[in-house]
């Protein structure tokens, strides 16, 4: 049975005022919540234990969610008394097997899980990253000076860089790098793992990938999944 930890604990700022009076994760595409879709797709690709790590509203998530039974899977929960990042929640994960996905609970992509964990199999890293390639739009005029001088003028340039989807595949080792009880980021899990020689695999996704967290991913998804 592949185990999924899904982090739904962030408070949604970025989808206010949506998310004033029910959590993120439960913020309905078309007519089902954000978390309900992902739950669905992950027991497609064979995912049928899921760990949710709770803290904002997290009893309207679990009343919603229960025990999973209803979607034809095992969910239960861990819960956060402080907040604790995106990595900090899984040192309060008792059971982890040696392999397992983490993901935020507020993604829609069309990502093959499946593959993606075997890939992660394979190549037998620590810590493997599904990234996708994103635009940036600059709307000024960018100067390259020297010594006060303009050398270079980029009117509205254009740049394009991989950015992490928020999906993961990871060994149960990395709980050595995560501290107790401590607000521990992303970010500062890949720095002690590169500091440590242990690099983590990044593959490249070129299918849909929605931050539902951004409200124009959010709107896009609204559109794209109605009826």
């Amino acid at each position: 049975m592949k185990r999924a930890i899904i982090l739904a604990g962030g408070l949604g700022t970025r989808l206010r005022p949506y998310t004033t009076v029910i959590p993120k994760p439960l913020v309905p595409i078309d007519d089902k919540p954000i978390l309900e879709i992902v739950i669905k797709q992950l027991k497609e690709h064979g995912f049928e234990h899921i760990t949710l790590a709770v803290n904002h509203k997290a009893d309207l998530i679990k009343a919603y969610f229960q025990d999973g039974n209803n979607l034809g899977v095992k969910i239960d929960y861990t819960y956060e008394e402080k907040k604790l990042g995106t990595m900090g929640p899984l040192k309060l994960v008792q059971d982890l097997p040696e392999n397992f996905l983490i993901m935020n609970g507020d993604i829609i992509t069309d990502l093959n899980f499946s593959e993606f964990f075997n890939l992660h199999l394979t190549k037998n890293k620590i810590f493997t990253i599904s990234s996708t390639e994103r635009t940036s739009f600059i709307d000024y005029g960018v100067l390259e000076v020297e010594d006060s001088i303009l050398t270079k003028m980029n009117e509205k340039p254009i740049f394009s860089h991989l950015v992490s989807m928020g999906i993961y595949c990871a060994k149960k080792e990395i709980l050595s790098y995560i501290p107790e009880n401590t607000l521990f980021g992303f970010d500062r899990l890949m720095e002690a793992l590169i500091s440590a020689d242990e690099n983590p695999y990044v593959a490249t996704h070129k299918g849909e990938w929605l931050d539902i967290g951004r409200p124009e991913d959010y709107e896009h998804a609204c559109k794209k999944y109605k009826g």
